[in-house]
């Protein structure tokens, strides 16, 4: 299937919109093929012809998410002083609107894959912009690349336990607690 075709994109979209929705609720593993294509208002045979299984489905559904918190960490101009960065707030709303899937996925009984692949896609991101020059000041000594795994870590064990309180603090305070620690 040709991967530009904007009918295949809005259906692959549709399809990783509904495992993202189903995995909030519950366990990604008690999803089936039937309750996504229903969620998704498609036929199950149209599952099929864009996805091996329910579980190539699944892990591209994840991979998109993690794909764009991770996105939103890179743009973070972390060399500038100042307030925090509108990128850092967005990366904690984005997990915000988000909540019961990376509370899922994260929490005591989420997947340990999730949580290195969150980590490892994370310092990905971060490796580019670091490498560049745009990181904490007063690091130059440590590898770029050390340094973005440190600070993937970080929001990683922030963002579960955020996700953990029973109140979650707004994503604006959370994200100047985070910019004061990166930045100090």
């Amino acid at each position: 299937m040709p991967e530009d075709d904007p009918r295949i994109r809005r259906t692959r979209e549709r399809l990783r919109a509904a495992v993202l929705l189903l995995a909030g609720e519950r366990d990604p593993e008690s999803i089936t093929v039937a309750e996504i294509a229903r969620v998704a208002e498609v036929n199950r045979a149209t599952v099929y012809a864009h996805y091996r299984d329910r579980d190539d489905l699944v892990l591209d559904a994840m991979e998109k998410a993690v794909g764009e918190l991770a996105a939103q960490a890179a743009r973070c101009p972390y060399r500038e002083p100042g307030p925090v960065p509108a990128a850092l707030v967005a990366l904690f709303e984005h997990v915000g609107t988000r909540a019961p899937l990376y509370r899922r996925m994260l929490g005591p009984h989420g997947s340990a894959r999730f949580c290195a692949r969150l980590r490892e896609v994370l310092a990905a991101e971060l490796r580019v912009p670091f490498a560049a020059g745009s990181r904490p000041p007063g690091h130059d000594d440590v590898p770029p690349e050390i340094h973005a795994h440190y600070v993937a870590g970080a929001l990683v064990g922030v963002v579960t336990s955020w996700l953990e309180e029973r109140r979650p603090r707004p994503a604006e305070e959370i994200a100047a607690f985070v910019w004061s620690l990166v930045r100090s």
